[in-house]
C-alpha cells in the first residue's frame, strides 16, 4: 500500500492515524503506517515531553508526527482568564441546570477537571510547536485551517511536512496557496470537525483542486475496500481516527464509553457544537440533543464554548453519567462492533484492501479480454 508520499515518509503504509493516545500512534508507526499524536489536550508543556519521549522509545525507529489546533480567528494573545471571562453567565447556568436533571455529581474536592482544551489558543498551540522542535517529528497537522505562516516557515526549516485538514475544494485551495505540503480532505461523515460534503464527492475535488500536492482522503474509512477506493479517486494516502478508539490500546478511561462506542450504528452521531463552539461529529446523546434544541442558549464560538463546559465533560466521563456520555466519533462508528489491537485492525484493513485491489482487476481483466 505504497504512494509516493509514504516513500517520501519512510512508511510502509499510506495509512495515516490519529489519535490522542501514545500508545495508538506508536502501534501504528510500529504497524507500518504513520501514526499522529493530537496535541490538543495537552495543556502543560511538561506532559507532552514526557508522552514524546515515550513515544520516541516505543515507535521501533518509525516515523510519527503531531496534529495541532489553530483555528482562524483565535483569540490570540489573550491568557485563559481572560477568555474565561468572555463566557456569559447564563450559560454557566444552563449547563449546571443540566447536570442537575441527570443528576450528575460534582468533581471530588481537589480534583480538577481532565479534559481542558486550552490547546485550541493560540498561545498554547505555539507551547507545544516549541515542545515539539526537540524531536524527529515527521510531519505537523494542523485541523482547523493553514498555520500561521511563521508556524509552517519553521517546520520547512526543519524539513518537517505540514498537513492541513480541508471540507472543501475552495478550502484547499486556500492551503496550497499558503505553502501546505499535504492536505487531507476530509468528508463530512468524519468524526470531530468537518464540513458538509461527503467523502466520495470531495476527495477527487480536492484532488483536481490541489495537484500535484498530495492528497489523503478521511472520513468514514474503515475498511481496505474504503482505502482502496480513496486510493482510486487519486489520494495518495487515507487518514483514519475514529477506528482506533476501540483499539486495545485506547485509554477512553471510560468502559462505559468504549461499550456506547462499540454497541452504536452508523446513524447514531450527529454534527453539534456542544462541545467545541465548531460544528464537530460526535454520538448522539441528550447533551447534544439539549445543545441543539430551539429554546437552549445556542453553543458559544470556539475557544469558549470548549472552556465552558470542560468541567462539565470531566464531571460526566468521571461517573459515567450514560445519556449524556459521548465522544467525538466518526460514522464509521457502525463498523468499531469488537475490541481489537491496532495492529489486528491494521491486517484486517491490509487483507481489505488486497481483496479490493483483485476484485477490481478481475474486473479490468474481463473488461479488456
Amino acid at each position: 500500500m505504497e504512494t509516493e508520499l509514504s516513500k517520501r515518509l519512510g512508511v510502509e503504509h499510506a495509512i495515516f492515524g490519529f489519535t490522542p493516545f501514545p500508545a495508538v500512534a506508536a502501534a501504528i508507526s510500529r504497524a507500518g503506517g504513520f501514526g499522529v499524536l493530537g496535541a490538543v489536550r495537552y495543556t502543560a508543556p511538561g506532559d507532552l515531553a514526557r508522552d514524546l519521549d515515550w513515544m520516541q522509545e516505543h515507535t521501533g525507529g518509525r516515523p510519527y508526527g503531531l496534529d495541532v489546533v489553530m483555528p482562524a480567528g483565535r483569540a490570540e494573545g489573550a491568557t485563559e482568564a481572560e477568555v474565561e471571562a468572555m463566557i456569559p453567565e447564563g450559560h454557566r447556568r444552563f449547563v449546571e441546570e443540566l447536570l442537575t436533571a441527570h443528576g450528575v455529581p460534582p468533581l471530588p474536592e481537589g480534583e480538577a477537571s481532565g479534559w481542558r482544551i486550552t490547546g485550541w489558543m493560540e498561545h498554547v498551540a505555539r507551547s507545544q510547536l516549541d515542545v515539539a522542535s526537540d524531536y524527529p517529528i515527521r510531519l505537523l497537522a494542523n485541523a482547523l485551517g493553514s498555520p500561521p505562516a511563521d508556524v509552517v516557515a519553521r517546520a520547512h526549516d526543519r524539513g518537517v511536512l505540514v498537513a492541513a485538514l480541508a471540507g472543501s475544494a475552495a478550502h484547499a485551495r486556500r492551503h496550497a496557496e499558503a505553502g501546505i505540503d499535504v492536505v487531507v480532505a476530509q468528508g463530512y461523515e468524519a468524526g470531530g470537525h468537518t464540513g458538509e460534503i461527503a467523502s466520495m464527492v470531495l476527495t477527487p475535488e480536492v484532488v483536481d483542486a490541489v495537484g500535484p500536492l498530495p492528497v489523503l482522503a478521511a472520513g468514514g474509512i474503515g475498511s481496505g475496500e474504503q482505502i482502496a477506493a480513496g486510493l482510486a479517486l487519486g489520494a495518495q494516502g487515507v487518514w483514519l481516527g475514529s477506528i482506533w478508539l476501540t483499539t486495545t490500546e485506547a485509554d477512553l478511561h471510560s468502559r462505559a464509553l468504549t461499550a456506547k462506542l462499540l454497541a452504536a450504528g452508523s446513524g447514531d452521531t450527529v454534527r453539534s457544537r456542544a462541545l467545541t463552539g465548531k460544528p464537530a461529529r460526535q454520538l448522539r446523546t441528550a447533551w447534544t440533543d439539549a445543545w441543539d434544541e430551539p429554546g437552549g442558549p445556542g453553543a458559544l464560538p470556539m475557544p469558549l464554548q470548549g472552556l465552558l463546559v470542560a468541567e462539565a465533560v470531566s464531571r460526566i466521563q468521571k461517573w459515567e453519567t450514560g445519556p449524556l456520555l459521548g465522544t467525538p466519533v466518526g460514522q464509521i462508528v457502525g463498523r468499531m462492533t469488537s475490541e481489537r489491537s491496532v495492529q489486528q485492525v491494521f491486517d484486517d484493513l491490509t487483507r481489505g484492501f488486497e481483496r479490493a485491489v483483485d476484485r477490481v482487476q478481475r474486473i479490468a481483466g474481463r473488461s479488456g479480454s
